[in-house]
């Protein structure tokens, strides 16, 4: 492996989705759910409002694991997600992964994947398993 990594190490990354990416992403997913689309739709939702896509959001993971940790190269060989809160448009999130497991036989880690809101709700949890360049 490059860089030396360590269980425990961390990266983080801070964003609020807006409308138009809402709007690009179900362009490009297919996913026009009118719960992410309409805003009559989404007010009377069990949300009241509409949501950023779980899928958008959980694609912070991907921007972290591929550019900051463990960085450049990296291939994602396994994600789990659990959907825990919804997101509104332009809410600040913050999604963070940290290292929580590194073979010793291959240049595969695991790292702890979780998105809080503002208010340190969690939004999203999970786990990625990745091999990491080398």
């Amino acid at each position: 492996m490059g860089k030396t990594l360590r269980i425990g190490d961390k990266a983080e990354l801070s964003k609020a989705f807006t409308e138009e990416e809402v709007f690009r992403f179900a362009e490009l997913s297919a996913d026009k759910n009118p719960l992410h689309l309409d805003k009559d739709f989404g007010r009377a939702s069990i949300f009241s409002q509409r949501i950023v896509h779980g899928m958008l959001v959980a694609s912070l993971f991907s921007g972290l694991i591929g550019m900051q940790l463990p960085g450049e190269g990296s291939i994602y060989l396994g994600q789990t997600l659990a959907f825990k809160a919804p997101v509104a448009i332009g809410e600040q999130v913050t999604a963070t992964v940290e290292i929580i497991k590194i073979r010793e036989d291959k240049p595969i880690v695991t790292l702890r994947t979780l998105c809080i809101d503002s208010g340190g709700k969690v939004l999203i949890e999970g786990e990625a398993v990745v091999k990491v360049s080398g």
